[in-house]
């Protein structure tokens, strides 16, 4: 769609024969009639072609080079590949010989319009609706089945409902070649939601979301120690900041003080340490087959724990357990319709509400309180966090432009 200088020579040939037409398409699927009597004409013909087919195979690549897929780890218990919407979007019209317009225009950093940012930021609140759910049906069976079983079943329905995802994309999706990636996503994932289920047991469902809040502080140290990603001494100061939230909400040493409720903080190192991982292979499997294989290596490394503390369900629990396990799905799938139409940057600052639906909803059902040491911790945390999130993506806005460049 910019290869106006390679078209002007088949725009006069289609003026020539009164066919006009900007298309891309239109240019190599319906070429001009023009005359091939000579060996002269069939050679520039054909040089003509290949260079429109080499300009747009050039575009093609530094398009595809410039848009950048960031992982999200989410509960749904999978891999969240949000584009960036940060790269630059190109869009063309179309003009026919009935249209006013001559060329094709092509607009660059459009700002997407605001009924698709309300769209998206309204699918971003339905994922939190989800997870909400989800942890409402987690607390309320774990208080009565192990949180292995809890955790087995969960990933057990949520690979049944992956099925028939998997059998529309074709048997082709089944095809892995990398088990032990899978297996180790598995393991930490598994890890990760076992903390999660077990701290909705023993807390309030408001202490658990705001803990789990400092995945991002968790995935920066890691990112450092691990990757050896250089990190300045600014976003080192939000870390530690939002670690001094975590001691507010924790109080150890304090009257307050649970130990228990470090499991949660330990789910949060697990799942930080799955955005580590993600990171580093990201792109070397195919999306389904990533999101498949988890749940069912999860599920099968959950199998034996939840047999040692097996209970027989009731049918309301199967019932939420099924809800859960599909859940997990939707909840992955709104978070991606959502990232489709925001840029994950700008959906940021509203994961936070969460917050306030975990409280709510633990009020309303569970009869928790906020303690104010939660409050305090939060004010602590949340602005800390969103410095850490708002400078990575900065950094990676740069690095985009030098590679750019």
């Amino acid at each position: 769609v910019r290869t106006r200088p390679l078209l002007s020579s088949v725009r006069a040939a289609c003026k020539r024969k009164g066919r006009y037409t900007t298309s891309m398409s239109a240019v190599l699927y319906n070429p001009p009639a023009v005359s091939i009597n000579s060996s002269r004409a069939r050679s520039s013909s054909h040089r003509l072609n290949t260079s429109i087919l080499k300009a747009a195979s050039a575009r093609t690549s530094a398009f595809k080079s410039r848009v950048q897929l960031t992982p999200c780890v989410s509960r749904a218990g999978g891999l969240a590949m949000a584009p960036d919407t940060r790269s630059k979007v190109m869009r063309s019209k179309v003009v026919t010989r009935d249209s006013a317009v001559g060329t094709a225009e092509t607009s660059e950093d459009s700002p997407a319009p605001t009924s698709a940012f309300v769209v998206g930021i309204m699918w971003f609140f339905a994922h939190q609706l989800i997870g909400v759910g989800n942890d409402v049906i987690m607390k309320f069976t774990g208080q009565n089945l192990a949180v292995a079983q809890v955790v087995f079943l969960r990933f057990f329905f949520a690979t049944l409902s992956m099925l028939p995802v998997m059998f529309a994309s074709g048997l082709s999706s089944f095809k892995t070649d990398r088990v032990p990636l899978h297996i180790a996503r598995s393991a930490l994932l598994a890890g990760g939601i076992f903390g999660y289920v077990q701290g909705l047991t023993i807390a309030p469902i408001a202490v658990v979301t705001t803990l789990n809040f400092t995945i991002p502080l968790f995935t920066l140290v890691l990112a450092a120690v691990l990757l050896k990603e250089k990190v300045d001494a600014t976003r080192w100061i939000g870390t530690l900041v939002g670690f001094a939230g975590v001691m507010v909400v924790v109080q150890p040493g304090g009257a307050s003080f649970n130990p228990a409720w470090m499991v949660i903080l330990l789910s949060a190192f697990l799942f930080a340490s799955l955005d580590i991982l993600n990171k580093v292979f990201v792109g070397k499997e195919s999306f389904w087959a990533m999101i498949f294989y988890t749940a069912l290596f999860t599920t099968l490394i959950c199998a034996y724990p939840a047999s040692l503390a097996w209970v027989a369900p009731t049918p309301l629990q199967y019932g939420l357990l099924a809800v859960l396990g599909g859940g997990a799905n939707g909840l992955l799938f709104c978070l991606l319709k959502s990232f489709s139409m925001v840029d994950a940057s700008a959906l940021a600052p509203f994961r936070y509400t969460e917050l306030i639906l975990s409280a709510s909803v633990g009020a309303l059902m569970f009869g928790e309180s906020i303690a104010m040491t939660t409050v305090l911790g939060a004010v602590i945390i949340i602005p800390s966090t969103l410095y850490v999130v708002w400078a990575e993506n900065r950094k990676s806005k740069e690095s985009s432009s030098e590679k750019a460049q």
